[in-house]
């Protein structure tokens, strides 16, 4: 296992795990920030995984998925907000 691999598995196990905890059982308040968790440790996950193989051509993949991310923060803050 080269040290890539193991900077891998540490940031699924120390990022993801906590942001499925919050996703699974908080209340609409914490799953917002499990959410945002997730996606920021899958970005640095996938950039890890990226720079271990040494394919650069990959890093689209970590930048669409903050992008996404991020819109859809909005749409579950957009959710939670005051109904007219």
């Amino acid at each position: 296992m080269s040290g890539w691999e193991i900077a891998t598995l540490a940031l699924l196990v120390g990022g993801m795990v906590p942001a499925l905890v919050l996703v699974a059982r908080g209340g609409p308040v914490d799953r917002l920030v499990g959410l945002e968790l997730a996606s920021a440790v899958g970005a640095l996950t996938l950039l890890v995984m990226i720079q271990g193989d040494g394919q650069s051509s990959y890093l689209i993949v970590p930048l669409v998925l903050v992008l996404l991310g991020f819109a859809g923060t909005l749409v579950y803050t957009r959710l939670l907000g005051p109904k007219p």
